[in-house]
């Protein structure tokens, strides 16, 4: 795979060495393993079942036997911020891959191409771009009638690659006036060779430090999507726990553990995405190493 991509062992060792000198990329990487941790073991710190109502211990505030206090139906909130860990992570990766497959691909043949493609391309993109990102989702979500799981990872993904597309295109429209490519063309080669082993491996790391920065954004998205009651009604997410919150007042008159508690764990995942895609760039672009 990384001779594939152009990158040798080396090459990697390199990389891996300059990202894990970097604080933020330490930091990052482990706080991100606690969360997919949690996300894969949540169930063997569940105590109590999330779906089991006690109307007796309802919006109780911090204590020993529920740290994070009950919600209005007397549910675990602890509980339910474990059992949501995945779904959210899956939100966020799931809407990634789709956004920057999108985006990836639509940048690849817009620039190298260029000509008329490349208008009619770019024109649709500015349409996507003209529009605020969260309007687009509010717009598609409240059009479809059973906003499961994995419908609203679509309406995330399918809405957010005009920003890759942009920085993609970019990127090989400086690629493809480059000598070896030119070579290439000269000894015979396909576009579609061209493309495939001389001009994607060239992006694929700018992609990939968008991709890691595009997760945090994902999982922001179905949280307020969740917060408008537009998120998946049948899953437990950490937006869908926040929404519960608001709609019960407790911002002004408690438990604030309610609140509190979703949305730092919301706060510290995004955290520690957005250092890793700071890490990354700072790996891949020598001038801010050099800062």
């Amino acid at each position: 795979m990384a001779d594939k991509l152009g990158l040798s062992a080396k090459g990697l060792g390199r990389v891996t060495d300059l990202f894990l000198a970097t604080w933020m990329g330490r930091a990052g990487l482990a706080i991100i393993a606690f969360f997919l941790l949690l996300a894969v073991y949540a169930t063997l710190f569940v105590d109590y079942d999330p779906t089991i109502q006690d109307g007796t211990i309802k919006l109780q505030d911090f204590n020993w036997e529920h740290p994070f206090g009950t919600d209005h139906l007397g549910r675990d909130i602890l509980d339910r911020i474990l059992v949501g860990t995945k779904p959210s992570l899956i939100v966020g990766f799931s809407a990634m891959i789709i956004s920057m497959g999108i985006g990836t691909l639509v940048g690849l043949a817009s620039g190298y191409w260029g000509g008329w493609r490349d208008e009619v391309i770019m024109r649709i993109n500015d349409m996507f771009l003209s529009v605020p990102w969260l309007i687009l989702m509010i717009v598609l979500a409240s059009v479809i009638e059973t906003r499961s799981l994995n419908s609203i990872i679509i309406v995330i993904g399918i809405t957010g690659w005009s920003t890759v597309s942009r920085i993609v295109r970019s990127q090989v429209l400086t690629l493809k006036e480059r000598q070896f490519i030119e070579r290439a063309r000269a000894i015979g080669s396909s576009d579609w060779h061209i493309i495939r082993r001389h001009i994607f491996p060239n992006v694929v790391p700018l992609v990939f430090a968008n991709a890691i920065l595009t997760v945090a954004i994902c999982i922001l998205s179905e949280a307020t999507l969740s917060f408008l009651k537009l998120g998946p009604q049948d899953t437990e997410t950490w937006g869908k726990i926040l929404s519960d919150a608001y709609d019960q007042g407790v911002a002004i008159q408690g438990p604030y553990a309610f609140i509190i508690m979703p949305g730092l764990f919301i706060v510290f995942v995004v955290l520690g995405f957005t250092f890793i895609g700071y890490a990354m760039d700072e790996v891949l672009n020598p001038k801010l190493r050099k800062r």
